[in-house]
């Protein structure tokens, strides 16, 4: 049973920096793509950043290239977001996913069949 856990979320100025963690277990980690997306009230989740398993491979929302940093610890079971330079339109709840599908690449999609989420962990940034 495939289980994420993010942590790091939480109330930031703007042009500050906050490090989202997500714990996964349940399979073998390195064979799979991981992403995270976001969901602002009222709006839908997009898609913000993507790793492959090897961690060779990166692709990200044009909306944070430049500013976010996605990475994986493969011995941790362990994929990170790294955002610096925040603004308010990255307040969001951010989700960690995980393909459902070993051995591909890039993770883009926000459907549920396309990979297992986590619980979601809240990003505030003030201005």
């Amino acid at each position: 049973q495939v289980r994420l856990v993010e942590s790091g979320g939480g109330l930031v100025q703007a042009g500050g920096s906050l490090r989202l963690s997500c714990a996964a277990s349940g399979r073998i980690f390195s064979r799979y793509a991981m992403a995270w997306f976001r969901q602002a009230p009222g709006k839908e989740r997009e898609f913000v950043a993507t790793i492959s398993g090897s961690g060779g491979s990166t692709y990200y929302a044009d909306s944070v290239k430049g500013r976010f940093v996605i990475s994986r610890d493969n011995a941790k079971n362990t994929v990170y977001l790294q955002m610096n330079s925040l603004k308010p339109e990255d307040t969001a709840v951010y989700y960690c996913a995980q393909s459902a599908v070993a051995d591909t690449f890039p993770l883009t999609s926000a459907t549920a069949v396309s990979a297992y989420w986590g619980q979601g962990t809240q990003v505030t940034v003030s201005s």
